[in-house]
């Protein structure tokens, strides 16, 4: 089993590197990854809303106001051994000028680190691919590669994200491999409920940030309820520090796990 998941997290490692693509999420699904895989056998279910108060105002190169637009995204993540798991979504917009539309879909493969490794901190990698409509996003075809790092000391939780993202179709193209990470820090004020700060970033090229006025710098407070070993839900508020990024954010993520055994 571990000699698998080697020969396989090597094989995943290689082919990201080579292709070295990403994509930028935008706000369809605002979270700071875990690094735990879904147990296997399990299948989680997540309908991630949320809705921008102070966005954009007009259309900007083909892409829709994001002002007063709301988004909802299904997500279906299944795990097939204690160490892969893939995702799908299905990405959605709503406003009153457009209406409701399908914005795009995208697929996520993930590899862990076993626990039975006993390293002092979570590790796994996400790829993720997928296409936008370019009325919602200019770059239709992206990808993105994502190290995930965290730790959980008594009732300290620290995530880290440090994405790379790359347009396979649109403006972004010539800008190459572009760098936009992600931080949680969250505190156990009782057993159920976690709250903290969760920070989203998309700061530009890898070796030539743009400039501090256009990069995307956003920062959320935000609450975890535990309503069971089965249930997630996260909800957090984001306030963009930087003229390019949405200035008033509100999202919600509500999760429910079916099968599989379950995992603490």
């Amino acid at each position: 089993m571990i000699d698998t998941f080697r020969r396989a997290t090597s094989v995943s490692i290689f082919l990201m590197i080579a292709s070295v693509p990403a994509f930028s999420q935008g706000s369809y699904e605002v979270q700071t990854y875990a690094s735990p895989t879904m147990a296997k056998g399990a299948t989680m279910v997540e309908l991630h809303s949320n809705f921008t108060f102070s966005g954009t105002k007009k259309v900007e190169d083909g892409v829709r106001p994001t002002n007063h637009q709301w988004h909802e995204t299904l997500e279906i993540t299944h795990g097939f051994t204690d160490w892969f798991e893939t995702g799908f979504y299905i990405f959605t917009a709503a406003d009153k000028t457009y209406g409701w539309n399908f914005v795009g879909s995208h697929i996520r493969p993930r590899v862990a680190v076993p626990e039975s490794w006993k390293w002092p901190v979570g590790v796994s990698l996400s790829t993720e691919i997928g296409y936008q409509r370019a009325v919602y996003s200019a770059d239709t075809w992206s990808w993105e590669i994502r190290p995930i790092i965290d730790k959980q000391y008594k009732k300290l939780y620290l995530a880290f994200n440090p994405s790379l993202q790359r347009s396979w179709h649109g403006p972004s193209v010539r800008n190459g491999v572009e760098f936009s990470p992600n931080f949680k820090a969250g505190w156990d004020f009782t057993k159920k409920i976690s709250g903290g700060i969760e920070y989203y970033g998309a700061l530009g090229p890898v070796g030539n940030f743009n400039p501090l006025r256009q990069q995307e710098q956003q920062i959320l407070p935000a609450i975890d309820i535990d309503f069971g070993p089965q249930w997630e839900f996260n909800f957090g508020v984001g306030v963009g520090v930087t003229g390019s990024t949405d200035h008033l954010l509100v999202k919600m993520i509500v999760g429910r796990r079916f099968g599989g055994a379950r995992r603490k």
